[in-house]
């Protein structure tokens, strides 16, 4: 059975074979060893497959998932980006997702010293059930009516994944973008293009230095810098895949850099996830515009940001956190320091 037959018969190629042959046998009345023959494999396969998720169904997310499937063939499937998105913050220390049972809408938290979790993103249950369709999230405890997931190992495998993808979505701006051979001393030029090292995002320089504490034994990176760092990064990240949806060209951050060092700030883009980033930069000025770019949205190591902007060891570090509180004061007055997706 292709690919195109599953669509026609209304289950997406995107769910896993073993929920499609669940589907296909207890919903929609396939006989098993139709289904067998169809895929080349014995009847003794399908059988244990579908015995496997009749025990996932006891996960009202997953049991929801398959309903849906059964009833309409489910809703599009999420992007790429706000799945990414997701298990990036429900693979930070003590994240969870919280959901009532029947509602359209959760909410990822993390738990701070204090025990008390902070207020998180939204993530709508049609996300949720996808990643939990997937066994990328797993319920643990409820609490009344309200569920709790966190990421599972086959989650971060899957992360690990999208984020490469990403990355080399954007690592075409890098390849593309000119040195800024034109900056002036001291703020630095791109340098050899290939020593560009991007970390994977639940490793990136911020979350590593959030991870830190200074000398009075309190986080380097308070959770209002990494929000922020998170919100510029979701702008670019989906600037940088509008435009290549659309078969525009990604937009100019080495001109925009260059026009901020020059005082001669060109008109605003017309996606407004790069009108955004643009906002943000300009707010920072030159130098911190830049190692914000480096940083939060093309996720360069720290000490290849300041080998390219001719720092001192150990510097990019204390400028980073001094452009991260600026970028705070920027997203708090424009009211836009929660993030953009959920």
């Amino acid at each position: 059975m292709t690919d195109a037959d599953l669509m026609q018969r209304g289950v997406p190629s995107w769910v896993p074979i073993d929920v499609r042959n669940y589907v296909f046998h207890t919903e929609l009345g396939q006989p098993i060893r139709s289904l067998a023959r169809s895929q080349s494999c014995h009847a003794s396969t399908i059988m244990r497959q579908i015995r496997k998720v009749e025990t996932l169904r006891d996960d009202p997310l997953v049991d929801r998932a398959i309903k849906a499937l059964a009833d309409d063939g489910g809703k599009e499937l999420p992007s790429s980006l706000e799945m990414m998105q997701a298990l990036r913050r429900l693979a930070m220390p003590d994240a969870m997702l919280a959901i009532a049972m029947g509602m359209e809408q959760g909410v990822i938290l993390q738990d701070t010293a204090s025990g008390e979790p902070e207020h998180g993103a939204k993530l709508p249950a049609s996300t949720a059930m996808t990643l939990a369709l997937r066994g990328w999230i797993a319920a643990g405890k409820a609490f009344g009516k309200v569920l709790r997931y966190r990421i599972t190992s086959a989650g971060r495998v899957a992360l690990r994944e999208l984020v490469a993808d990403s990355e080399n979505k954007a690592r075409a701006f890098a390849e593309q973008a000119e040195g800024f051979g034109h900056a002036p001393a001291g703020t630095g030029t791109w340098g050899d293009k290939a020593t560009i090292v991007r970390m994977p995002a639940q490793d990136s320089p911020v979350t590593c230095l959030s991870r830190r504490k200074d000398r009075d034994g309190n986080p380097f990176l308070n959770r209002a810098m990494v929000r922020a760092a998170e919100r510029l990064r979701e702008d670019f990240e989906l600037a940088q895949v509008r435009a290549q949806r659309s078969d525009r060209d990604v937009p100019d951050w080495a001109g925009i850099l260059t026009a901020i060092e020059t005082q001669n700030i060109p008109d605003a883009p017309d996606d407004d996830a790069a009108r955004q980033v643009r906002i943000a930069l300009e707010f920072l000025g030159p130098g911190l515009s830049e190692v914000a770019l480096r940083c939060c949205c093309l996720l360069e190591g720290l000490e290849t940001t300041e080998k390219a902007m001719g720092w001192a060891a150990r510097s990019g570090k204390v400028v980073l956190r001094i452009a991260l509180q600026r970028l705070v004061l920027h997203y708090e007055q424009t009211g836009e320091l929660g993030p953009r997706i959920g």
